[in-house]
C-alpha cells in the first residue's frame, strides 16, 4: 500500500506563489509515475502535472509555464511549485501514483493523497 500525504496549500494573492509537497510513504516510490490533480467547487478533477519515474514531465496547457513539478526520490518526495498564481487556479490539489504504464496524463492512478486546498483570492 502507498501512502501520499500532501502540504504547502493555503492561502494566496493573485501573482503569488505556493510551493505544494507530496511525501510517499514507500521506499519504491521512485519507480512510480506521480502526478498532481486538482478540483474546483462545481468542476470535475483535472489534471495539472505528471513526473514519470524518469523524470520526463507533463502539464496541462493552463499551468504551462506557471507552475513546475519535480521530484527528489532520495526523500520520497513530490513538488509543485505554483508561480504566477490566478483566481482560477483555486481547488483542492491531489497528489496521486501509479505504476509506469500509459500515458501519465491519462492513464489510471491507483493511490491518491487526501488533499490540500489552495486559495487564489484578493
Amino acid at each position: 500500500q502507498v501512502q501520499l500525504v500532501e502540504s504547502g496549500g493555503g492561502l494566496v494573492l493573485p501573482g503569488g506563489s505556493l510551493r505544494l509537497s507530496c511525501a510517499v510513504s514507500r521506499r519504491t516510490s521512485s519507480s512510480y509515475d506521480m502526478g498532481w490533480f486538482r478540483q474546483a467547487p462545481g468542476k470535475e478533477r483535472e489534471f495539472v502535472a505528471a513526473i514519470s519515474w524518469s523524470g520526463t514531465t507533463y502539464y496541462a496547457d493552463s499551468v504551462k509555464s506557471r507552475f513546475t513539478i519535480s521530484r527528489d526520490n532520495a526523500k520520497n518526495t513530490m513538488y509543485l511549485q505554483m508561480n504566477s498564481l490566478k483566481l482560477e487556479d483555486t481547488a483542492v490539489y491531489y497528489c496521486a501514483a501509479k505504476p509506469p504504464t500509459g500515458d501519465p496524463r491519462q492513464a489510471r492512478y491507483l493511490y491518491w493523497g487526501q488533499g490540500t486546498q489552495v486559495t487564489v483570492s484578493s
